[in-house]
């Protein structure tokens, strides 16, 4: 009897763990659910209110349902005669500019990640002291005029060739690398290079994925060197001209023939500032479903066989 009883005891006791599990799983899915609303509410209002205008928000305390369509607010920025020329300044910025971040701090934290690499800790320590100190802004403005890179695009890309932060991670994540797979490839013929590039670059996806994302945006919001440096108004980047619009957007309200066409839009510089939001922020955004396979990848699935 006590046998029978203790069996439909340990019969029952999966059922019940996985009753407590499943329970468990809910509350946390609706916990996530719920952080998640309360994540994307602010970005949903934004968009909502970039398209609409001030009377229709100023009847809610939350924009949550639109109530009106109106464009004014993009057709005045897309309206702005530099405005695709400053589009094309930042993709070639963000572009270009990515491609030789990452070309530097991959090859660069690839090498300092060696111990037997001479002179490793004197790099090391000029590199940490720069997270620390710099020049100054007028001794740097002038190394930059000296290497005539005022208004020239590749002064936003060279002097932030590399990030010390983002290197110092790819340093870490490379000393995680087992040496076997290294040393398989060098006693199969392969250089340094080839190996950098053939073995180790494939296996570490995901910690360039997400540091490439990074530069990127980085790249793609860079305004303050265009500002400091661009003397020529049709070189300057999307996030300085979109930052111009909305300093002197009470000046242009002053205009008589602007005001006329601005108001009669239903333009304000509320409605403005969230168009301009949406606009700097969509593209690269555009950039996180073709990197996000990699972010969950395991690091080392693969890499070594058997």
């Amino acid at each position: 009897m006590e046998t029978a009883t203790t069996s439909a005891a340990v019969r029952q006791s999966p059922g019940r763990r996985g009753k407590k599990t499943s329970v468990a799983d809910l509350i946390i899915h609706a916990v996530l659910f719920v952080l998640t609303i309360a994540t994307l509410l602010p970005f949903y209002n934004v968009v909502l209110m970039s398209f609409s205008n001030t009377v229709a928000v100023s009847k809610q305390l939350v924009y949550l349902v639109p109530t009106v369509f109106d464009l004014s607010a993009y057709s005045y920025i897309l309206h702005e005669p530099r405005f695709f020329k400053a589009l094309l300044v930042t993709l070639f910025v963000t572009g270009v500019g990515t491609a030789v971040n990452m070309l530097v701090t991959v090859t660069g934290a690839y090498v300092l990640s060696k111990s037997g690499f001479p002179g490793r800790k004197i790099v090391m320590s000029g590199i940490v002291f720069t997270m620390f100190f710099n020049g100054g802004l007028i001794p740097f403005y002038l190394t930059m005029k000296n290497f005539h890179l005022i208004n020239n695009l590749l002064v936003m890309v060279l002097p932030v060739a590399v990030n010390t932060f983002y290197m110092i991670i790819c340093i870490a994540f490379f000393r995680t690398l087992p040496a076997g797979v290294e040393e398989s490839a060098k006693i199969d013929g392969a250089n340094d290079l080839q190996v950098l590039y053939k073995i180790v670059v494939p296996i570490s996806m995901p910690m360039i994925a997400t540091i490439t994302l990074f530069y990127a945006v980085d790249r793609w919001n860079e305004w303050w060197y265009g500002v400091l440096f661009m003397t020529n108004v049709n070189l300057l980047p999307l996030q300085a001209l979109l930052r111009e619009l909305l300093t002197n957007y009470q000046q242009v309200l002053s205009s008589i023939t602007t005001s006329v066409r601005v108001g009669d839009s239903g333009l304000q510089p509320e409605m403005l500032k969230m168009a301009v939001l949406v606009v700097s922020t969509l593209p690269i955004a555009c950039l996180y479903p073709f990197l996000q396979k990699y972010f969950a990848k395991g690091v080392m699935i693969g890499s070594i066989k058997g």
